[in-house]
């Protein structure tokens, strides 16, 4: 049985590396709005926090796969460990690079939102799409994994 291997954490780590320069880039965008409103005496949207936080969630989608890679009992030889290994890392990639696109387009929505006040739900839309990519590659990874038993 292999063991010590790193228990196949790259799908939970690429996804959450994503997520971190998604809500980076988000964040500053927002940042930059608000400083904007604050500079013109406007109200400061809020709502912008929301485009800010919608990268997070592929870090949850990289641990949900993570616990079910592990689940799947890949530890039992070296050729399905490398299987297991390579599922998490391609998989945590492409949810990675979900997370960070999606915060390039919610740093759009935040200058938009906040220059005009208007498109919160347009922005919201565009960004789930996004989001489905991360869904999609953990949905379908999920069912190529063996059953655990």
């Amino acid at each position: 049985m292999v063991q010590g291997l790193g228990d196949m954490n790259f799908s939970l780590t690429l996804a959450a590396m994503g997520s971190a320069l998604g809500t980076g880039v988000a964040g500053m965008a927002a940042i930059g709005a608000w400083k904007k409103a604050f500079a013109q005496n406007k109200t400061a949207p809020f709502l912008l926090v929301a485009f800010v936080g919608a990268p997070l969630t592929q870090t949850f989608y990289g641990f949900l796969l993570r616990n079910k890679i592990q689940e799947a009992g890949f530890a039992i030889d070296m050729s399905s460990y490398v299987f297991g290994i390579i599922i998490g890392c391609l998989a945590g990639i492409a949810m990675g690079l979900s997370a960070y696109m999606q915060g390039k387009a919610a740093a759009r929505a935040c200058d938009a939102l906040a220059e005009t006040g208007k498109g919160f739900a347009n922005y919201m839309l565009v960004l789930g799409i996004i989001e489905t990519v991360a869904l999609f590659v953990m949905f379908f990874c999920m069912l190529a994994l063996p059953q655990a038993g």
